[in-house]
């Protein structure tokens, strides 16, 4: 970020100092101001973050061993469905955008705070209703769904657990979503300071930009498709339902359409935070800000036309698979031009390995892994064979956990001091990194293994033969579990008892580290003005 004049809003006031007149959780949960929102949306995500790995080590524990181990068919099915929605619906999609991107976008491009602050906060209520919706489908009467976070009709029409009530939840969290994709896109629109262009806007707020407008635009056709299952179960439509003259395979193209531009909300504003962390870190501009620019947007278009490689086992027609599979191969492509930007940027840097770029190297190496394994999914012959496996599974994780989850922890990291005021402790941060990356991957290779050699996903149990493997997951469980632990340790204690952030900590130019840590509560007090220097 190019040098900029900024004045602290003056006299000084932290955004963490009780507003006047409020005091307590109603500061907090009442507060139109995007950081108080953004930290809300924070520890929002990471309860339910909390939760989902629960529910995943329980999974893996029953998967120790052939047989009932600690839970029963039935229950193994509620849940794999409920660990599933709550990453997917609760932590993976608002873990950046609404936390992260509320937090620091306004701050990024100048302005006091988000287009509409009022809208803004709606948009965490709606979001707490739709979480409060999905734990009631897990202990209201009845069954805990068990349908999987999909939701595939006709079982999902036809089963008597509380899908209903889930989809429900799902299609509350999409308003939230869409609220929160809306806002962005006119704050950068409306709000950006006197001197910046588009071409000088930060890599981060370009992510966020571009995952705005996947989630207006992809976001509708889900909600609308969720609402469509429950008319179906509670007035029998015949929509989807092939006994009512229904098709099942419209659900898919429904669900798909929206669900593979949605694992781009997921991953574009993950590779917003490596885009910040690395220059940081390395002591270099970033190389080819152009390329990365245009590239968030390649995929955020393309993200739109690949969905039907979910369905290559599905009956669809031989054209239209192979034109799908050209198309997922063309979607690597700008996925490839930010990996070789990133390392391009390393290169003959000054590297300072914090913790933070710990966890933004990792991103880049499980995510090229889960990268390249899509391309195996994408090739029409392969995915005959992976379809449905644990191979799929692996490569889901190593996209969205070792991509979006290393991200989130990356940026944490690097924002903690400004965001709290208050200094991370480098050492069990570093801990905690070696625990989670080893755990990772002992958990998650093995089902690459277990996928090729035919286990299919999602079954309760398995073949004696294949019980090494899963050992060694369920192992590698428990090393991340404990490298989760260690982390959500550390910064527990450096929220309380850190040494004191400058404002600047790390040398990085974005305009957030021009202001106090924490910063004021309006941002600035005078709009900064972006100097003659490139971005």
């Amino acid at each position: 970020m190019a040098d900029a004049v900024v004045t602290p809003a003056a006299p000084w006031r932290g955004y963490l100092d009780a507003p006047d007149g409020r005091r307590g959780i109603r500061s907090w949960i009442f507060s139109t101001d995007h950081k108080r929102i953004g930290v809300l949306y924070l520890w929002s995500v990471l309860a339910f973050f909390a939760v989902g790995v629960a529910l995943g080590l329980l999974m893996r524990l029953e998967s120790i061993a052939p047989g009932p181990t600690i839970m029963s068919a039935r229950a193994y099915n509620a849940f794999f469905t409920l660990h599933g929605v709550i990453m997917i619906f609760l932590f993976i999609i608002p873990a950046v955008p609404a936390s992260m991107g509320n937090f620091f976008l306004p701050l990024q491009i100048g302005a006091r705070d988000v287009a509409f602050p009022r809208l803004n906060l709606l948009s965490w209520w709606v979001y707490v209703t739709g979480a409060v919706l999905a734990l009631l489908a897990m202990f209201a009467g009845g069954h805990p769904p068990d349908t999987g976070w999909t939701f595939y009709v006709p079982y999902s029409v036809r089963t008597d657990t509380n899908v209903s009530l889930a989809v429900l939840a799902a299609f509350v969290l999409g308003f939230s979503s869409i609220l929160t994709g809306l806002n962005f896109i006119t704050t950068v629109h409306t709000m950006r300071m006197k001197g910046m262009g588009w071409f000088r806007i930060p890599l981060f707020t370009w992510g966020i930009y571009a995952t705005a407008w996947v989630q207006v635009l992809a976001t509708p056709i889900i909600a609308v498709t969720l609402l469509l299952v429950v008319l179906e179960r509670v007035a029998h439509l015949g929509l989807f339902d092939p006994v009512r003259g229904g098709d099942p395979l419209l659900f898919q193209h429904l669900f798909w359409i929206y669900s593979h531009p949605a694992v781009y909300i997921m991953i574009i504003p993950a590779m917003g935070i490596i885009s910040e962390v690395i220059p940081a870190f390395s002591g270099k501009r970033i190389y080819g800000y152009r390329a990365i620019v245009y590239s968030s947007l390649g995929i955020a278009f393309a993200g739109y036309l690949v969905w039907g490689h979910h369905m290559f086992t599905s009956g669809m027609s031989d054209t239209a698979r192979w034109i799908f599979s050209f198309l997922t191969f063309i979607v690597a492509v700008p996925s490839g031009v930010k990996v070789f930007n990133w390392v391009a940027t390393l290169y003959k840097g000054s590297i300072d390995l914090s913790a933070s770029l710990l966890y933004a190297l990792s991103f880049i190496f499980l995510f090229s892994i889960g990268g390249l394994t899509g391309l195996v999914n994408g090739a029409l012959a392969v995915n005959v064979h992976v379809h449905d496996t644990y191979w799929v599974v692996a490569h889901f994780h190593y996209v969205m956990f070792g991509g979006t989850g290393f991200a989130v922890f990356a940026g944490l990291l690097y924002w903690f001091p400004k965001m709290t005021g208050r200094m991370v402790p480098k050492a069990p941060a570093i801990v905690a990194w070696f625990l989670m990356f080893a755990g990772f991957n002992i958990l998650y290779l093995p089902m690459f293994v277990l996928g090729w050699m035919g286990m299919p996903r999602r079954y309760y149990d398995y073949l004696p033969e294949l019980q090494p493997l899963h050992v060694m997951a369920t192992v590698g469980s428990w090393i991340l579990a404990a490298g989760l632990v260690v982390l959500a340790a550390t910064l527990l204690r450096a929220l309380r008892h850190g040494d004191p952030a400058p404002a600047n900590p790390w040398g990085a130019r974005g305009l957030e580290w021009q202001t106090p840590s924490p910063p004021p509560t309006e941002n600035f007090e005078i709009e900064p003005v972006l100097g003659d220097e490139r971005p």
